[in-house]
């Protein structure tokens, strides 16, 4: 039974969407403002986080933010926004998955379902090395040149991905349906925004042109020089 943390200050969609949940088998806890959030959270044993960016107290980004940095838990934003600019600005926080309000509660289900598959099927191993990168599978985590880069659980899968085969060119598609795990039905900006904020996280290290785009194809690491 997966417990799930809901943050939303709206009582009539946190006691909806916690009620559909519960008939799905899961066990919910309620927060309606950011700071009690923070303190639920702190309580130990969430196994996913659903969490408002506009919220009385603690702001859903600050929450998340305070829980990327020791915690890879899926998170994932529900937004009344719908500009690209935003939901890359909602993916830049640290959030595996945004969902635009009004939301169907079945399509909300089926993503949580995605995100807790993942974090149930986390990788396991020795760590895996690409010129100036360490990638530990086990733990997800990316050091490059030495700092370590903070990847959310998606971003993290791209790089293993590309770094599993730096000399492979691997279209949007392959990449979406192996980090994914689900079917590719629609050309969107999903993998263009994920690639674009890794490679801002990836700046400071002067690592990012390792991910290099193939015009037309998709994209492959830059061979070592």
């Amino acid at each position: 039974m997966p417990r799930i943390l809901i943050v939303e200050d709206d009582t009539d969609i946190n006691n909806s969407t916690a009620g559909y949940l519960r008939r799905q088998g899961c066990e919910c806890v309620q927060a309606f403002s950011g700071t009690e959030g923070r303190l639920l959270w702190q309580a130990g044993g969430i196994d996913l986080l659903l969490v408002d960016l506009m919220l009385p107290g603690l702001s859903g980004s600050e929450l998340i933010g305070e829980i990327r940095r020791t915690s890879r838990t899926p998170a994932i934003v529900l937004s009344a926004k719908t500009e690209l600019a935003d939901k890359v600005e909602l993916l830049g926080l640290g959030a595996d998955d945004y969902l635009t309000k009004p939301y169907q509660l079945e399509e909300l289900w089926a993503r949580i379902l995605v995100q807790l598959r993942h974090a149930s099927t986390a990788p396991t191993g020795t760590s895996l090395r690409y010129r100036d990168w360490v990638l530990d599978p086990e733990e997800m985590t990316l050091t490059a040149a030495g700092r370590l880069v903070d990847l959310t659980a998606h971003e993290f899968k791209i790089v293993e991905l590309l770094a599993g085969r730096p000399k492979r060119v691997f279209t949007k598609q392959q990449i979406y349906e192996a980090v994914w795990q689900e079917r590719y039905a629609v050309e969107d900006k999903t993998i263009t925004v994920h690639i674009s904020n890794i490679r801002a996280k990836l700046r400071p290290s002067g690592t990012d042109s390792y991910i290099q785009t193939v015009w037309g194809i998709g994209f492959k690491l830059a061979e070592e020089a």
